[in-house]
């Protein structure tokens, strides 16, 4: 819904639009239900007389959530998308990685390439919760993956020219590959702070609250317009929290790329093997 790196079965899909519409409708309806009581308690003349400075203070007010709707709405897209793009990164520095290390002396492209197959395991099976979770403890433990690959090349003695340039090679796609993945962790730890979400949820009440100040007649026109300022900004809001955990909302970032690495693994491990029985 949000980028090619989301895929969501129909099921799940429906399921997000549904609690958003639970949402955006019993917001909006809420609103009207505490519209009623508030207009019979209030002195309506006195409000009606008050109409025109009210408006103005309506339209200043507005504004300024407004531009800080669109503030936090960018800030939290920006992060949802760079977190999108740091797991398509991965997910191909993995597979470069995993076929660059076919040219390296066989034990150690066995270790290289059996190390990186765990740990994209770890990563789906592990690691994704943990994300979600903060589990800092599988985190590190995944990360372990990584320290054995490390240890394998670091152990590596390429035996002629060409090996040695592959060892390069190599090594600075390993390198390439522990930056992304401290950027993919670093993305899942990033939320609004919260003063940030104080303010956002304060605001909302309190731009709501005085749109029951001003006077429409008839009453439903005044209910309406409750409404659809309550619906809208509750959509925004919904999507402004949902996008500020990328690993763990509905819109939750997609593990294909990880898989696809997986399906590299084994197309890269049959060639090599077919390559060196052909020379053989």
């Amino acid at each position: 819904m949000y980028g090619s790196s989301v895929k969501t079965p129909l099921k799940d899909r429906a399921k997000a639009v549904g609690r958003l519409s639970f949402v955006v409708l019993g917001a909006s309806a809420l609103a009207c239900v505490g519209l009623l009581p508030f207009r019979a308690a209030m002195p309506m003349d006195e409000l009606r007389a008050a109409s025109g400075g009210m408006g103005n203070y309506l339209q200043t007010l507005g504004g300024v959530y407004a531009v800080l709707l669109a503030f936090v709405v960018f800030v939290v897209w920006n992060q949802y998308d760079a977190a999108r793009g740091n797991i398509d990164r991965e997910a191909a520095a993995l597979t470069d990685l995993h076929r660059t290390a076919s040219g390296l002396p066989t034990s150690t492209r066995d270790l290289i390439q059996k190390g990186l197959r765990d740990y994209v395991d770890a990563v789906l099976a592990d690691e994704w919760r943990a994300m979600v979770k903060q589990d800092e403890a599988t985190i590190a433990r995944v990360g372990e993956r990584l320290d054995e690959v490390w240890l394998a090349i670091h152990r590596c003695q390429p035996v002629n020219e060409c090996q040695n340039t592959i060892y390069g090679e190599v090594l600075s796609r390993f390198n390439d590959l522990t930056d992304v993945r401290t950027s993919r962790l670093t993305s899942s730890r990033q939320r609004i702070p919260l003063p940030m979400r104080v303010l956002l949820f304060a605001g909302a009440a309190i731009l709501i609250g005085s749109t029951y100040l001003m006077v429409f007649d008839p009453m439903w026109i005044h209910m309406l317009v409750v409404g659809a300022m309550t619906g809208a900004v509750a959509h925004i809001l919904y999507l402004i929290v949902d996008l500020d955990d990328p690993f763990a909302g509905r819109y939750t970032m997609a593990r294909q790329p990880y898989e696809r690495a997986q399906a590299a693994f084994a197309r890269d491990a049959h060639l090599v093997d077919s390559d060196h029985v052909a020379a053989a």
